[in-house]
Parts: structure tokens; sequence; C-alpha cells
């Protein structure tokens, strides 16, 4: 079970979108998250380009916590493909984010 708000993970996904995924923009908001919320955006990101399996959720989120060495909006913003990785992720686990999404 991911740990972090659709919501948020659509905001990721948007700003990238709209920015780049080495804007500051987006280094800000992923900096303000909690460490939870960061290391399951990074699960879901690992999912979503085929490093983990949907089922292996909870290894990827292990796995990020223990490879956490740099700041994570560093480490994401240099993943070419970061908001299509997440939304592929999001629906390999099932969450449909069009709802989200029309709000942004």
């Amino acid at each position: 079970m991911l740990e972090i708000s659709t919501g948020k993970i659509v905001r990721v996904i948007m700003l990238t979108r709209e920015y780049g995924p080495d804007n500051v923009h987006l280094a800000d908001y992923i900096a303000s998250l909690n460490d939870d919320e960061k290391m399951n955006l990074v699960a879901l990101m690992w999912v979503g380009r085929g490093s983990f399996d949907a089922e292996e959720l909870e290894e990827a989120k292990a796995e990020a916590r223990r490879e956490a060495t740099a700041p994570t909006e560093a480490y994401l913003s240099g993943i070419p493909g970061l908001a299509e990785h997440l939304e592929s992720g999001l629906e390999a686990l099932g969450i449909d984010v069009s709802e989200a999404e029309d709000r942004f």
C-alpha cells in the first residue's frame, strides 16, 4: 500500500510535465514531502519503470529507504520520463488517477 496520497503523486506528475523534471518547482515540492512520502514516491517510480513488479511494492519501499543517500528531489530530477513512470506505477497498482488529474 502506498503511503502518499494520490493527489500528491499527481502534483508531482503535473509539475514534471509543466516545468520538466529538473526544475525548482518540482524540487521544492518533493523536498516538502515527509520521508515516508519520498520513499513511496521513489518506490512507485521504480514499479512504473519496471525495476519492481506491483506485487513487490513493499520490497521496493524497503530498497528506497536503504538506498536514500542523496536528496530525493535530486535523484528524481535526473530520471527521464519521471511523469510516465509514476503514471505507469499507479496503473500497475490499480490506482485510477483520472479524477485527481482533472483537479489540477
